[in-house]
């Protein structure tokens, strides 16, 4: 899958994401700094899921209406370790029939939740 790690999203889960085979531009790496609007239009033109842990992605593209990306991973905890994001997230991937693509995917520990992106073109 191709992904979009925002800014607080762990250089070791992205490290874990690239060596599982997926592909992961990272904003620590490319554009730090960049504002969360940048970030989704980024997404958007790269057809990249946004990987996060700020809650503001679901106001910006479900209440501001901004270009939506392929789809966002909202990681709603803390972590105890930079690599339990990738951990759960390549979980989630492997054990489950679950798209993440068009979805605004929200992860706790132990429970997923999704509902659908509607992209504005």
């Amino acid at each position: 899958m191709d992904f979009l790690a925002n800014e607080n999203f762990p250089l070791v889960s992205i490290k874990l994401l690239r060596d599982a085979g997926h592909t992961v531009a990272s904003v620590i790496e490319d554009i730090p700094g960049a504002k969360d609007q940048d970030v989704l239009k980024r997404a958007h033109e790269e057809k990249r899921i946004v990987l996060t842990f700020d809650r503001d992605y679901g106001e910006l593209i479900y209440k501001h209406k901004l270009l939506a990306p392929d789809g966002v991973v909202y990681f709603r905890f803390d972590p105890s370790t930079p690599e339990e994001p990738a951990k759960i997230l390549l979980g989630i991937i492997k054990r489950t029939k679950t798209s993440l693509s068009g979805k605004f995917t929200v992860v706790e520990r132990g429970r997923v939740r999704q509902r659908p992106i509607f992209k504005i073109r």
